[in-house]
């Protein structure tokens, strides 16, 4: 069984679909790919299926009943990842902002660089990001700052979801007491992981918003991580992180 998995959670990513699973599925590092998709309108999950004849036992599918969160789809994805074995487990957007060519270095990161946890990173060198405007740039950089002052955390992207575990994290995180749906879901399993002693590396990539399909940020998600982080602080006062 190969050891490496790439998961991407999916909503009306039809025009993106295919370019992403021939992308994974052609490196040279032999991953394979799980999608999520939430009963996509579009026929995302369909044209999955039909991939799948091409793609033999690399290219797997979860399909959930509707539009349920980022982080829970996820969290689906990686209880599915643990569940089949899998020893380092990537996460990646469908929509070519990150870029595939990128992952051999996030998985070398864990497999053989000692990383826990490898970030792609767009703060750890400068402002590496493509096609945003200049307030959505200044929004997200600010907001890694403000995520470093209230947690402490050493990481300059906390936001990125662009990242691969070592198995062991997913396995020592409890799953199923991760709050976050939105972006504050990534902020939470990187604070985690680092309350935890986990590993947390940082590589630097270039992030390039999509050039198809629709964004799904929105104000509430935002609203969420600020919030969020605060929660997280609080909490962490309580408990105790061991492993």
């Amino acid at each position: 069984m190969n050891e490496r998995l790439v998961i991407v959670p999916t909503y009306n990513e039809i025009e993106n679909i295919g370019s992403i699973v021939d992308a994974v599925l052609n490196l040279s590092i032999h991953t394979h790919l799980l999608i999520v998709d939430d009963n996509s309108p579009d026929g995302t999950g369909k044209r999955i299926k039909e991939l799948q004849s091409a793609h033999h036992d690399k290219l797997h599918l979860l399909e959930r009943s509707g539009k349920l969160g980022l982080g829970t789809a996820y969290i689906m994805g990686f209880k599915w990842a643990i569940e089949k074995g899998y020893l380092y487990i990537c996460e990646m957007d469908a929509d070519f902002s990150h870029n595939p060519d990128d992952l051999p270095r996030l998985f070398s990161a864990c497999n053989h660089d000692k990383a826990d946890v490898a970030i792609g990173s767009r703060y750890i060198s400068g402002v590496n990001v493509v096609n945003w405007p200049m307030s959505r740039v200044l929004i997200s950089y600010f907001a890694s700052v403000y995520v470093r002052q209230i947690t402490r955390m050493k990481v300059r992207d906390a936001t990125a979801g662009f990242v691969c575990y070592r198995r062991e994290v997913l396995e020592v995180i409890d799953l199923d007491r991760i709050k976050f749906k939105g972006y504050a879901f990534q902020i939470e399993m990187k604070f985690k992981a680092w309350k935890y002693g986990f590993n947390v590396v940082e590589l630097p990539i270039i992030f390039t918003d999509r050039k198809e399909g629709t964004s799904k940020m929105s104000g509430m998600i935002v609203s969420e991580a600020i919030f969020g982080v605060i929660r997280l602080k609080v909490g962490s006062w309580f408990r105790k992180y061991s492993r």
